[in-house]
């Protein structure tokens, strides 16, 4: 019996301690990073690695003294090109966003699987240093085989605008006579009768001819 009563006040109390430190921690920075990563093959035979990480704040406190740190980068197989793989910033505030970014250069073909970023940071509340984690990046084939781009090649058409499409000779006078038999005709062809309007196209024709 006792048991039974024990077990849901365990659960009672198990489930106020966490809803009170998830309340208590949202009073706090609350650091989120996205790390991108992307390849560019270098007309000189190796890679290019461009590497970008936005660190938002989407907590109700400011961060102080953050560092952003990526040296996952093996130094066998990469060496920096321009930038650093760590920087750091005084403070963030709640609800601001920071970028870095830095490129690196590969020479050496494999599939390179990258681990997070690590930021660190203090708050006021905690003497202990707070750290978090970028996302993941998917593993980067370097240097692998790609298929060939398709270039496809523009047709250039050359066109006379100064020759004529209809090599004919039609004078002044017969193109206004039949423009303007042609007119009364549509004026005409919805109030006049069947047998009229069959008349009057043969006319138009004989007249035309």
């Amino acid at each position: 019996m006792a048991n039974w009563i024990l077990g849901p006040v365990i659960c009672v109390i198990a489930a106020v301690l966490l809803v009170t430190s998830t309340v208590a921690s949202s009073d706090g920075p609350f650091i989120v990073a996205h790390k991108k990563a992307s390849l560019t093959r270098l007309k000189t035979g190796s890679e290019r690695v461009s590497v970008s990480i936005d660190v938002y704040n989407q907590g109700s406190a400011t961060a102080y003294d953050v560092t952003l740190t990526d040296d996952s980068w093996s130094q066998d197989i990469f060496s920096v090109a321009s930038g650093n793989t760590s920087v750091s910033w005084e403070r963030l505030d709640a609800g601001a966003v920071v970028s870095h970014s830095f490129e690196l250069e590969a020479k050496t073909k494999t599939i390179f699987y990258g681990a997070p970023a690590v930021i660190t940071f203090r708050i006021p509340t905690k003497a202990a240093l707070q750290a978090a984690y970028s996302t993941a990046i998917p593993p980067l084939d370097v240097l692998g085989d790609r298929p060939p781009v398709k270039k496809f090649d523009w047709v250039r058409f050359d066109i006379n605008l100064q020759t004529p499409l209809l090599d004919l000779e039609i004078h002044p006078m017969t193109f206004f006579v039949f423009f303007f038999s042609f007119s009364c005709f549509a004026c005409n062809c919805f109030v006049v009768a069947p047998e009229i309007q069959q008349a009057k196209v043969w006319s138009l024709l004989i007249l035309y001819l």
